[in-house]
């Protein structure tokens, strides 16, 4: 190891002072990507086994029909209930009768373990 000039000492005795302490070393030392660490949470938790937004909207728009897909949309999954935001009363009616057949190709399609109910919301 090369020994330290008298100006490098100076310097170095200033940044101390300046500072507050010695120079610290390795501080790069156990950081991580911030993307690592969300995805190990998200796994850990179970929450990246959800369903995406775009395979729910297309699973319901084949499974109910261009009629019904366009009075009744998906708005969310949550804790296993399917929210479908049904545009007229007459129509929330039509899909209260239809509800168990519904729920049972949307938990063919989808897992029965991602959407155990629907629930329908005028909107």
């Amino acid at each position: 190891m090369k020994p330290e000039s008298r100006r490098g000492a100076i310097r170095r005795q200033i940044m101390r002072e300046w500072r507050g302490c010695d120079e610290v070393k390795g501080l790069d030392e156990g950081v991580r990507a911030a993307a690592g660490l969300v995805s190990s949470v998200l796994k850990a938790s179970g929450a990246n086994e959800g369903l995406q937004e775009e395979e729910v909207r297309s699973a319901w728009k084949s499974l109910a029909g261009d009629f019904v897909s366009q009075h009744a949309d998906p708005v969310s999954v949550k804790n296993g209930m399917l929210v479908l935001r049904v545009t007229q009363p007459a129509m929330r009616f039509h899909l209260e009768q239809m509800k168990p057949m519904l729920l049972k190709r949307i938990q063919e399609r989808l897992g029965a373990d991602k959407v155990r109910s629907i629930r329908f919301a005028l909107g």
